[in-house]
């Protein structure tokens, strides 16, 4: 990332339709303790997608609002060059994604979105 703070890459485009959501349900899980990351590789070579979910478990809606902003950016910032062309993605958020830093939730999801553990 360069010193203004920008990404450098194009933030993916966004998963906004309930059929999209469960179409990724079909493809593979990536399971941590801060959230689910769903991958889904649509095999046609454009830009990824992603979508965020935060279930009502987590809290009421302030809550849940708070931890979908905070993996938004995220991606903007740092896990956008992680995505693979042509792959769906929908990060499912735990309540733990407001406690730890914003660093380690970072690399966590850059981590996750790569596949490695």
């Amino acid at each position: 990332m360069p010193a203004s703070g920008k990404p450098v890459g194009p933030n993916p485009k966004r998963l906004l339709k309930r059929a999209e959501f469960l179409a990724v349900r079909r493809g593979e899980k990536r399971r941590g303790r801060l959230f689910l990351v769903e991958v889904l590789d649509r095999g046609d070579g454009l830009s990824p997608r992603v979508g965020y979910t935060v279930t009502k478990k987590v809290g009421n809606a302030v809550v849940r609002n708070r931890v979908r902003r905070r993996l938004r950016e995220a991606v903007r910032t740092h896990a956008a060059s992680d995505m693979a062309p042509g792959n769906d993605y929908v990060i499912v958020g735990r309540e733990d994604v407001l406690t730890i830093p914003f660093g380690r939730l970072k690399a966590e999801l850059s981590r996750r979105l790569r596949g490695t553990r």
